[in-house]
């Protein structure tokens, strides 16, 4: 973990609601594993003291980027900023995802809208090549399908109103994919991040048919650093359970250890 002064490359819109920014972190980037994070301070937001938390897509050489969708007024400074303007960046933070070794489990990554932002650096290193099943409400939610493409992966899209790809919830191809008996699949592994309710679907399909999953939680986070305890989920212990922060012990964790029911 390391804070530094990085400078923008570029901050591009990537579709009607997202933006693509890149950053020149010659010091961070060679210590990004695959499901970290960055947690960014936007100059502009003179009275904002909060950092926001960015899942990392992608690092080539000395740049690293993030994925973002402009929702409040932090993103949206964020997004009139210009290559050369300067951000206060804490990175890389958090325990990433397991990259497969070869020859172990077939990864099948499932993303909800910018989820799959967090599971491009998987993708990228690992050494199976599988299936990503992404879902959104509308076309616009769906993002990065010729990045995971280019990388030999097969990409199976969703979309709540049946504008691109399949219509229906992403939890649908997937438990497709996994009861099918003619799957060219074999040992797989589900690797998650999105919104709560279809991480919790897709537990509960790794415990019904016993497929091991690891989750990217999506918690708010205040300081990003295991300080406040503001992004704690309970995670069980025993008989019992206690609480873990999503910022330093997570955002992954393994979709068995997670007690569902105290999780908001």
């Amino acid at each position: 973990m390391l804070e530094r002064t990085v400078q923008i490359v570029s901050n591009e819109r990537s579709t009607d609601a997202y933006y693509r920014l890149v950053v020149r972190a010659p010091e961070i980037a060679p210590l990004i594993q695959p499901g970290q994070f960055a947690h960014v301070r936007i100059a502009p937001l003179k009275d904002a003291l909060l950092r926001r938390p960015f899942s990392i897509f992608q690092v080539q050489g000395d740049t690293f980027s993030i994925l973002y969708k402009t929702v409040g007024k932090g993103t949206e400074a964020l997004s009139r900023m210009r290559p050369g303007d300067e951000l206060s960046v804490i990175a890389p933070l958090g325990h990433g995802f397991t990259v497969p070794q070869p020859g172990a489990e077939t990864p099948l990554l499932v993303a909800g809208g910018y989820g799959m932002a967090a599971m491009y650096l998987l993708a990228q290193r690992s050494p199976q090549k599988g299936i990503v099943f992404v879902g959104g409400r509308r076309r616009v939610d769906i993002l990065c399908e010729a990045e995971f493409q280019s990388l030999g992966w097969q990409v199976r899209a969703t979309t709540e109103d049946g504008s691109h790809g399949e219509k229906g919830l992403v939890t649908q191809p997937l438990l497709e994919e996994i009861r099918n008996p003619q799957s060219a699949i074999r040992h797989p592994k589900l690797f998650a991040c999105g919104p709560t309710p279809m991480l919790k679907a897709v537990g509960q399909i790794a415990e019904e048919y016993k497929v091991p999953a690891e989750l990217s939680m999506d918690e708010h986070m205040c300081c990003g650093v295991g300080v406040c305890l503001t992004c704690v989920i309970p995670i069980k212990s025993g008989d019992d359970w206690e609480y873990q922060r999503t910022c330093s012990e997570g955002p992954v964790f393994d979709a068995k250890d997670v007690a569902w029911e105290g999780v908001k």
